[in-house]
């Protein structure tokens, strides 16, 4: 046989197998097309419905803010939250519309429907909250009923999450065989081709294309093995050695994509999972303090290319104060006016270089002016909490939609964290305070008697507890009405305020009776105090409406926990003598009895 023959018929055979191995790479580059879709499907559908779960719990912690605090407030966050959450059919057209299955759509409407049954209870919440019938709401929106259909509704969402994600992992993982099918397909043609073009180039055109053949082999071997690093040899005749090098370009680019997808998802979820976790432990803090530690521990690791710092509201100044830092920040101040921010004063995020120019911000030290800096306001229900502040600390580009998810997602929990904080802090200062006279009540002399005896009686130390009653109150209020009669309290809780190292041992113990706790304090000083208690009291003149109150005279018992078994009879026993100095004729001070624990006669 000739050799023109030979060479014919190779050259036809290495024609048909590129053609081949083009058409399988292509076909596989559709089958990662259709893994992507599905994956993007996935997307759309998390995001169409990702709202109704927020939604479900901030209409439900409105009403409950709403019946606990009867803030107008709450109320207009609530309506207004409700008119989007009300039209069903409308959130259904978008969830179908993304790609939703009708088995899959009934378990969203099961609980959407529950959504209505929960609006309706909140409604009725609110009803009953504006007509006074304030345990009738607050059973109707905290009791177990409304718990269950919450975690009804709750329910068929994660049933209607969990079909979505079985039904398109099922999909990727079909396109995803599929496609790893055609690539092994055309890896196999590739490498026949290239070896019937080494045969023939060997014999025939071995100085002509050996080489590129030789190159391309290599970058199809290193695909093989998903190294898509590597650069493809351009070459561009319009022969076999062109389809080849134009289907492996092809080949790189779709595996490319996928890995820049693998990577971003990747990303994307140890972000948000470092997000969750940041949430959490933020929730369990007790002070500010606890909750810069935190962020001080998980920013750094969510957002590694920005410097920054926490400030919070210092409401009495009006005035931003650092609470925490990372990384370092050194273009802003430690303390500054809230108008000094543009983010403060606009209330939105403020980004003043970058795409598009904009002020920068005073307090923001003025230098490099290529600095990126980022501030954004930590706000909840409206009100100003603090500021999240941002500059970067390498010249390495960030895709900036991304990056201001994230710091926006970081300004929403954190502004949440502190929200809650202030709350838990105002009901239990609502719980342990006295509304008249701003001392601890009764709870607060339990929870503050328990501690403050362990830690002194633990060490050999004297606790004294001083019991006061003002003298023919029931008098007063008689005579001059039940204002003055509060005013008289005030003055007694803020000069008992006035007489103690620390005004948190001074409490209103009931009506017009008082108790101080003086720790480390023996008896002979504890009457000393007790005697200048009394006086300065006597000495107060109060006026009330334009016309003096008074003379206001207190009795006082006083006892001292050396004198006693144990710390729980103080109070018993300071009460007795307490009792003791009003017989024997009020405005004195008479010590309890070291022995039996009563006052003594006269």
């Amino acid at each position: 046989m000739r050799l023109a023959t030979i060479t014919n018929w190779a050259y036809g055979t290495t024609v048909v197998l590129t053609l081949v191995s083009g058409a399988t790479m292509i076909l596989a580059s559709n089958a990662q097309e259709q893994e992507r879709a599905q994956v993007a499907q996935r997307y759309r559908l998390d995001r169409a419905t990702e709202r109704l779960s927020e939604e479900l719990y901030v209409l439900t912690g409105q009403t409950r803010q709403y019946v606990i605090t009867g803030d107008e407030t709450h109320l207009s966050v609530y309506q207004r939250e409700a008119r989007a959450l009300a039209d069903i059919n409308g959130r259904l057209s978008k969830v179908s519309d993304a790609g939703a299955l009708p088995s899959e759509l009934n378990a969203l409407r099961d609980a959407l429907k529950w959504a209505e049954t929960l609006h309706d209870k909140q409604l009725a919440a609110i009803a009953a909250s504006k007509a006074g019938q304030e345990d009738k709401a607050r059973q109707i929106i905290f009791g177990a009923e409304y718990e269950r259909e919450l975690d009804r509704a709750e329910a068929f969402l994660d049933k209607f999450q969990y079909q979505v994600d079985q039904r398109i992992a099922a999909n990727i993982d079909d396109a995803t065989a599929i496609a790893r099918a055609w690539r092994t397909i055309s890896e196999i043609l590739l490498g026949s081709t290239a070896f019937l073009f080494l045969c023939v180039l060997y014999f025939v055109f071995k100085q002509r294309v050996l080489r590129p053949v030789v190159r391309l082999s290599d970058v199809i071997s290193r695909l093989a093995a998903q190294d898509y690093e590597v650069e493809t040899p351009a070459y561009d005749q319009i022969d076999e050695i062109g389809d080849m090098a134009q289907a492996i370009r092809i080949f790189r680019e779709n595996g490319l994509q996928r890995q820049q997808l693998e990577e971003e998802r990747d990303r994307d979820r140890a972000v948000r999972d470092t997000l969750s976790r940041m949430t959490q432990r933020m929730q369990g803090c007790d002070t500010p303090r606890e909750i810069g530690g935190v962020a001080e521990r998980f920013i750094p690791v969510i957002a590694p290319r920005f410097a920054g710092a926490l400030y919070l509201l210092d409401q009495s100044r009006n005035v931003m104060t650092r609470l925490s830092s990372w990384s370092e920040p050194t273009h802003s101040l430690a303390e500054f006016p809230t108008i000094s921010c543009w983010a403060l004063r606009r209330g939105t995020f403020h980004r003043p270089s970058g795409t598009a120019l904009d002020i920068p911000c005073n307090h923001v030290i003025q230098g490099d002016t290529s600095v990126d800096t980022i501030c954004i306001p930590l706000t909840a229900q409206d009100e100003t909490l603090g500021l999240l502040y941002f500059e970067a600390i390498d010249s390495l580009k960030v895709e900036q939609k991304a990056r201001d998810v994230y710091l926006n997602m970081l300004a929403e929990n954190i502004a949440l964290a502190l929200a809650n904080l202030h709350l838990r802090d105002a009901l239990r200062a609502s719980a342990l305070t006295d509304p008249l006279t701003g001392l601890g009540n009764r709870r607060s002399l339990d929870k503050v008697l328990e501690q403050v005896a362990a830690n002194t009686l633990n060490a050999g130390h004297p606790l004294s507890c001083l019991m006061l009653d003002v003298d023919n109150f029931k008098r007063f209020n008689d005579s001059h009405g039940h204002d003055a009669g509060d005013a008289i309290l005030r003055q007694v809780g803020a000069s008992l305020r006035d007489f103690t190292r620390d005004g948190a041992l001074a409490f209103r113990y009931g009506g017009e009776e008082f108790v101080l706790l003086l720790p480390d304090v023996d008896l002979s000083t504890a009457v000393e105090r007790a005697e200048g208690i009394r006086a300065h009291i006597a000495s107060v003149k109060i006026s009330f409406s334009g016309r003096e109150v008074g003379p206001v005279t207190v009795s006082i018992g006083v006892a001292t926990s050396t004198d006693l078994k144990t710390w729980t009879d103080l109070i018993a026993t300071a009460d007795s003598a307490l009792l003791r100095a009003k017989q024997a004729g009020r405005n004195r001070v008479v010590v309890a009895n070291r022995r039996t624990g009563e006052a003594p006669a006269g």
